[in-house]
């Protein structure tokens, strides 16, 4: 039997939808909350709440779209036409955040801006399955994170240095200028495999549920998910106010320092869809958690600027081997008819979790008055996760259909 082989070059120019998702969210999550605390004054729990908007939508929206471009036709696609219409609506947006002065204009910005982002993330994600057979999807997976690694470290790294020069706006103005260069790529160089229009027996096909085993595994890896992210996301906002109230850094120099994370995964990203396909997503997964609990438990009681950097590369290694082999975990329950909605089940869960751990965390840190808290909170939720996972018996290309 031949083995397949991936196609690295497809696989690099499909992935530039998820690095223009990637380099605005990064930026956006910097950067949102320092201005909701620096300009407008706010508490922890209000920003918690305002920097939920966007994973509120994406439980609402995301599943519904994801599940539209299923069952779209057109002839440049099922996913394209998405991107092609919001990335350039999303990036306009972008530019206007820092500007604006008043809270309610900074709000309703941010409103439409996150509205626009939910319609196009899942058929952007959906790009990779549909163009990669089943075996390859977590080295291809690697590929896509690796682009999304690259778009973080753009976001803050280069953005740190960008704040330092021009303040707030010009991060989110070249960011958005990046975006719409991401766009043109596809636009030039992706072509969606041609989908016939939906028959009876796809329509029947569609329709089929899972068996009770399949079924039980999805929601224990739905669970899994949801409380992974709970951590992971709590992380991301907050880091930076985390750094700065802790370590003394400025806005700039904690944005550089997260950015080392989105460094290991990068480097570690098409490492960790490799080790998926030689020992199992699963187990794959189950390391790295208890990987990433190790690396942040310290960071508890740690505030040595140096230490705090390796260990944020170490999690940051950690975090690819779960986050590559998750998703075509969920792919492969999925089935080649409904990958746009079982994506979107994977956002509905991650989503609604990010909804949740943000403000939660916030009116945690305004309990206890410090933000070494959100270590603690953190490892507790990365070890729900591998709970959950723990039971899970599919989602590996190898299991019997």
């Amino acid at each position: 039997m031949i083995k397949e082989k991936l196609d690295v070059k497809t696989t690099l120019l499909l992935s530039f939808g998820f690095f223009g998702s990637s380099l605005v969210w990064s930026v956006y999550n910097a950067y949102v909350p320092i201005m909701l605390e620096q300009t407008f004054l706010l508490s922890a729990f209000v920003i918690g709440l305002i920097m939920s908007i966007d994973n509120v939508f994406g439980v609402i929206f995301q599943p519904l779209f994801g599940r539209l471009s299923d069952r779209t036709r057109t002839r440049f696609g099922r996913r394209l036409p998405f991107l092609f219409v919001c990335m350039p609506i999303c990036a306009a947006l972008f530019i206007f955040i820092p500007h604006m002065k008043q809270l309610w204009s900074f709000m309703g910005i941010i409103i439409i801006f996150t509205f626009v982002m939910s319609i196009w993330r899942t058929p952007a994600v959906s790009l990779m399955p549909d163009l990669t057979p089943g075996p390859l999807r977590s080295k291809a997976n690697g590929i896509v994170n690796l682009m999304g690694g690259i778009a973080a470290i753009l976001a803050f790294a280069g953005g740190g240095l960008l704040f330092e020069l021009g303040g707030f706006p010009l991060p989110f103005l070249i960011s958005a200028v990046i975006m719409l260069g991401a766009m043109a790529i596809l636009a030039l160089f992706v072509r969606e495999p041609k989908i016939p229009e939906i028959s009876e027996a796809e329509e029947k096909e569609a329709k089929v549920k899972l068996l009770p085993a399949e079924r039980k595994s999805l929601i224990l890896l739905l669970c899994a998910i949801f409380f992974w992210f709970f951590g992971y996301n709590a992380v991301e906002t907050f880091f930076s106010l985390y750094a700065t109230n802790t370590m003394d850094v400025s806005p700039g120099q904690a944005s550089m320092m997260l950015s080392l994370f989105a460094l290991a995964l990068v480097v570690f990203a098409i490492p960790a869809g490799i080790i998926g396909d030689k020992i199992g997503r699963r187990k794959t997964i189950l390391i790295g958690l208890v990987g990433i609990t190790v690396m942040f438990v310290p960071l508890i009681f740690i505030t040595n600027a140096n230490l705090v950097r390796l260990l944020l590369i170490l999690g940051g290694m950690c975090w690819a081997c779960v986050n590559i082999n998750s998703l075509p975990m969920i792919v492969r329950i999925a089935g080649p008819l409904k990958i746009g909605t079982f994506i979107g089940y994977y956002y509905l869960f991650s989503f609604s979790s990010q909804i949740i751990t943000t403000p939660v965390y916030g009116a945690v840190r305004d309990l206890v008055g410090h933000y070494q808290s959100l270590f603690v909170y953190a490892a507790v939720a990365f070890i729900l996760a591998f709970g959950c996972l723990f039971f899970v018996k599919h989602g590996e290309e190898d299991e019997q259909t």
